[in-house]
């Protein structure tokens, strides 16, 4: 009768009472998860390979960067995440909440923080930059430099080079050389495997990347491949108007001249449009950079200036010699340099010489183009201690 009616109507207001309080704590517990965290500067968060949610917890209580670990693990597991943490180095940053914690070692592995070994691949030889980021201001700072064909290894490089959670970078520099690319990677230590051909000049794509112990080397050169096909592909279609090239490849062939004629950022659109007033009227281009790449194929630097003789060399690459492109790209062209070829400015200009600056000076008759050279010859002079040329 009436008592059991009591104690039931009694018994579902108890469980109304628990629902809320537990839909409470769950929404309490929501809250804690997804809202601003209690660190108080940057830390760098190292997930060890094989490690787990509960060992992150503990560590990351133990740093102050969250209050309850027990919500970091059924936050974690609520969402799926899991089973797909990854090793490496993460820049937790300050205030950061569990929800973008379990996003960040459950993203790529890709490391924001620790420490990078970069080998870098220049036009004059290749050194290898060690450098570690310093979490409270995001900033790399380097450690170490030096030239791997020369010098020693330093102590810095010996430790991080054991560490398996240090980012490994190969960086290709604007105007490489497919020889010395290919050179190069040939003795990155961190690579595997042998490249069989050098790829063809102009179609690796300068730029920074990525790579794992053991890669192949074959594997990353096929990456510089497809890159430099899809932005020269990416560019050519959106190139400007009335340009003589025939075809994207021989843009590529004017991109490499502009790279090695100028290392100064706003003038390659410039330097481009001397070229193309110099195709048009039929004049020579008479480019040093050509010449030289006509004698050394690219294997190596000339490492001085070019002779008399060698001006006159018959090679097909001498564009005092013979009219038009050069046969082929003479270096591997950035981004900038294809750019430039395929928007160059619209200029009068038709010489240019350097201005002692590492820039230029344009000119568009020879009257004053002379004018221009004494200039820089008088600058050359000077800066030679007065020896004369």
């Amino acid at each position: 009768g009436l008592m059991w009616r009591h104690v039931v109507s009694n018994f579902l207001t108890l469980a109304v009472v628990l629902l809320a309080v537990i839909g409470g704590i769950v929404g309490w517990a929501k809250q804690q998860y997804n809202s601003p965290g209690p660190l108080a500067e940057a830390i760098c968060l190292k997930v060890e390979k094989g490690s787990n949610f509960r060992k992150l917890a503990d560590d990351l209580a133990g740093r102050g960067a969250i209050s309850h670990p027990y919500i970091f693990k059924v936050g974690a597991d609520y969402s799926g995440r899991t089973g797909a943490l990854k090793a490496g180095s993460y820049l937790v940053g300050k205030g950061a909440s569990m929800a973008s914690i379990v996003e960040q070692v459950t993203g790529t592995g890709q490391s924001t923080c620790g420490a990078e070994i970069n080998y870098r691949i220049g036009v004059n030889g290749t050194d290898v930059v060690v450098s570690e980021l310093d979490p409270a201001t995001s900033q790399f700072k380097e450690l170490a430099k030096f030239d791997p064909a020369a010098d020693p290894a330093p102590p810095d490089y010996e430790r991080l080079a054991k560490d398996q959670d240090v980012r490994l970078v190969v960086t290709v520099a604007e105007g490489a050389t497919s020889w010395q690319i290919v050179d190069a990677l040939s003795r990155d230590t961190f690579l595997s495997g042998a490249v069989k051909d050098v790829p063809a000049e102009g179609t690796l794509a300068p730029q920074q990347y990525d790579v794992t112990r053991g890669m192949a080397r074959a594997d990353l050169v096929a990456q510089m491949l497809a890159n430099q096909a899809a932005a020269v592909q990416e560019l050519w279609d959106k190139r400007a108007e009335g340009l003589p090239y025939k075809s994207p490849a021989e843009a590529v062939v004017m991109a490499s001249l502009v790279e090695k004629e100028t290392g100064v950022p706003e003038e390659r659109a410039r330097v481009a449009s001397v070229f193309l007033n110099r195709l048009a009227q039929g004049m020579k281009l008479q480019t040093d950079p050509s010449v030289i790449y006509g004698l050394t194929k690219g294997q190596g630097i000339l490492g001085r200036g070019l002779r008399q003789s060698e001006l006159r060399s018959n090679t097909p690459y001498n564009t005092y010699v013979h009219e038009g492109l050069p046969p082929g790209p003479i270096a591997n062209p950035g981004r900038a340099a294809i750019e430039a070829a395929l928007h160059p400015e619209k200029t009068a200009y038709l010489f240019f010489v350097a201005d002692g600056t590492g820039g230029h000076v344009f000119a568009e008759t020879l009257a004053e183009h002379n004018k221009n050279v004494e200039k820089w010859r008088k600058i050359e002079a000077d800066q030679q201690g007065g020896t004369g040329n």
